[in-house]
This record gives C-alpha cells, structure tokens and sequence, in this order.
C-alpha cells in the first residue's frame, strides 16, 4: 500500500477552520487546536440558539399582546380565551403587529373577545 502524505488536505482543513474562527479572542483565532475547539462550540451554540430565538420571539408577542389588552381592560388569558371561543385565528404575530401599528384593529379584536368571555 502507498503511503499517504496529508500536506495539501491537512492544510486546507486548518484554512477552512481558521477562517470560521476569525474575530476570536487570542490563540482561538490563530492557532488550529484552540481554533477548532471553540468553531465546533460555536456551531453548536449557534444550532440551538436558532431554535431558542423562536422561543424569543413569542415571549415578546405575548408581552406586547398583554400591554395592548390591558389597555383595553381585559388581560392577555382572557383575549386569547375570547378570540379562541369567536373562532378568530390571528396569531400571536400578526395579534403584536396589530397592537403596535394598528391599534383600532386591535381593540376591535380585544372587543370581540370581550363579548365572548362575558357571555
């Protein structure tokens, strides 16, 4: 069997990780072994903080749907329990959307709801 030199593969496989690592601290952005470490870290952390932004995002609707309920007199449980009865289906998105930029649409909605709670 022929022996197998791993110069030019060895070397574009440092470049490759080395480039991943530019803009670290210290020996993290210069040299591979420490390189390597904190990129494999990094994709990682990256992979699951995708997710948890999802996550993110929805604890603020539902704190900018709250505010917005309340100021119409009746709490976020409650809106959502009165839309959910009235069969409206507006996601907690579009409801934080509505809140922010169109707040007559929204306190038609908090409207709607009320009446479906109270009734």
């Amino acid at each position: 069997m022929a022996r197998v030199k791993r110069g030019m593969t060895k070397h574009r496989r440092h470049k490759k990780i080395l480039k991943l690592a530019k803009g670290y601290r210290g020996a993290k952005s210069k040299l591979f072994r420490p390189a390597n470490e904190q990129v494999l870290h990094s994709l990682m952390y990256a992979y699951v903080h995708r997710k948890d932004k999802k996550g993110d995002f929805r604890k603020l609707w539902i704190t900018r749907i709250n505010a917005a309920a309340r100021m119409n007199g009746i709490s976020y449980s409650r809106m959502m329990n009165g839309l959910k009865k009235a069969g409206v289906s507006v996601n907690r998105k579009m409801l934080a959307e509505l809140a922010i930029n169109d707040a007559v649409a929204f306190t038609q909605l908090a409207n709607v709801a009320k009446a479906q709670v109270n009734a």
